[in-house]
């Protein structure tokens, strides 16, 4: 289903985008710097080649954002541009303002994370075995009343969010409380209730009063999307893109029920860094990974999966419910942020975040900035000279000029000349040694091989080595 992912879909898979064509017709490979204009190019590519309606991208990086634009139109056939205050159905990330709003409830004296399901509903099953907290952990047990990956027949009609929940926690427990992790909108519905019951308004105005407004969060909203908002599209396997309807009113309550930009969860993120709109130890709550009865650690808090990436810890959460996609990711100790939000859910956008989010958690003292060429460039012309079987030695360093034997490059040449030209893509950076190491994919017309080449800070290159 739209709304759920699983505990893995938080490490975002990044697949390497296509390979660039050589020469005047190269296109552009994933950046490799938070650089604004290469980010631009590059994404403008990618949407394109993706088809997809409509785009909102923004970057936020040590406080300060540095990208946001948006892309395509708010719906297909109009003229109307995405920007980045366009608010999108934001889908399972509305989970983390469900939490949001809890923790303020805590704060405020008004109900505990270890309250029992059962003081706000008796008649649930096993609802004084169940706490608030496992609701917001997915570790209740309670059937997940929107398991699918598209909107059914049910969701066309609107449904009182009480008989929701008694519908869905009166079923069997999927298993006993806090025995693994299943992700569940049921117990997000059930604990948007409880957020209502504790404070005494509906939850849209809860959230408009104690976090919309008081971030500036002006262009979004619970329930109802605000004006100017992007409208949903998909298509059925490989047909046309469409404009697709919203699930009908109560269905989302509590798991996926707002509407917001991509500029106001920026917004949101930064807030999340200090003590602005919570204390850190609800923040901490939030983000902390729970654990199962027999002591395995689940990444996941309250609204948020957690996980370390490059020795930072990186909160986050998906997004989909129908015609929308969203990622939210931030790292509360650099006050970094990368939003990306699509009002189309036919085509992946998951390694477009992932590739920016790798941007803005990249230590570039660590990586010897190269003068000169890119790697693209630079290992575009060794292909070349290998396929020659012969180079220019004044570009090499010492060992790989030993390496590079005159019998060696007439062996590469006999091997690499018949495959043509060359689309090279690079992969990844890293370090070694104080040199610049890059990961490249060497796309022939009939094969496809992988190079690694290291470089010193001077530019010359020390390492070239193809492989299958």
């Amino acid at each position: 289903m739209r709304l759920a992912v699983s505990l893995a879909a938080f490490a975002f898979a990044c697949r390497a985008p296509a390979p660039s064509k050589p020469d005047g017709d190269a296109k552009p490979s994933a950046p490799s710097k938070l650089d604004p204009a290469a980010i631009d190019r590059w994404l403008t590519e990618e949407i394109k080649k993706r088809g997809l309606v409509g785009v909102s991208v923004v970057v936020v990086h040590e406080g300060a954002t540095v990208f946001a634009k948006g892309y395509g139109t708010k719906q297909l056939g109009t003229p109307q541009p995405i920007d980045p205050d366009t608010a999108f159905h934001v889908g399972s990330v509305g989970k983390q303002f469900t939490c949001g709003a809890v923790m303020l409830l805590v704060e405020d004296g008004k109900l505990r994370l270890t309250d029992p399901v059962a003081k706000y509903y008796p008649n649930l099953v096993r609802a004084a075995d169940i706490t608030l907290d496992d609701l917001g952990a997915h570790m209740s047990g309670y059937r997940d009343y929107y398991p699918l990956d598209y909107m059914d027949a049910r969701f066309e009609k609107p449904i009182d969010p009480d008989a929701l929940i008694a519908k869905y926690a009166g079923l069997p427990l999927d298993f006993e409380p806090r025995a693994r992790w299943s992700y569940s909108n049921t117990g997000y519905a059930i604990l948007g209730r409880v957020a209502e019951k504790a404070s005494g308004m509906e939850l849209g105005k809860l959230l408009d009063q104690r976090i919309f407004k008081p971030l500036r969060m002006t262009h979004s909203a619970y329930g109802v999307p605000p004006a100017g908002a992007a409208r949903g599209h998909d298509a059925f396997n490989l047909g046309a893109v469409e404009a697709r309807p919203i699930e009908g009113v109560g269905w989302l309550i509590g798991a996926a029920n707002v509407w917001a930009s991509a500029a106001d969860l920026a917004r949101w993120d930064l807030a999340f860094s200090g003590d602005t709109l919570m204390t850190e130890p609800s923040r901490r709550a939030m983000g902390a990974p729970h654990k199962t009865s027999d002591g395995r650690e689940m990444q996941y808090g309250c609204g948020l999966g957690s996980r370390i990436r490059n020795g930072e810890l990186v909160l986050q959460h998906t997004g989909a419910v129908e015609g929308f996609q969203s990622y939210n990711a931030f790292v509360p100790r650099i006050r970094a942020a990368v939003i990306v939000l699509a009002n189309d859910f036919h085509a992946d956008v998951s390694d477009l975040h992932d590739t920016l989010l790798g941007l803005v958690l990249e230590r570039p003292t660590e990586i010897p900035m190269i003068p000169g060429p890119a790697a693209e460039a630079v290992a575009q012309l060794l292909v070349r000279d290998l396929q020659a079987g012969t180079v220019d030695r004044s570009k090499l360093g010492d060992d790989l000029n030993g390496f590079w034997s005159d019998k060696r490059l007439a062996e590469a040449a006999a091997q690499l000349r018949p495959l043509g030209a060359a689309r090279i893509t690079l992969q990844r950076r890293s370090e070694r040694g104080n040199q610049e190491v890059t990961h490249l994919e060497l796309a022939f017309p009939k094969k496809t091989l992988h190079a690694t080449m290291f470089r010193a800070p001077t530019g010359k290159v020390h390492q070239f080595l193809i492989r299958e």
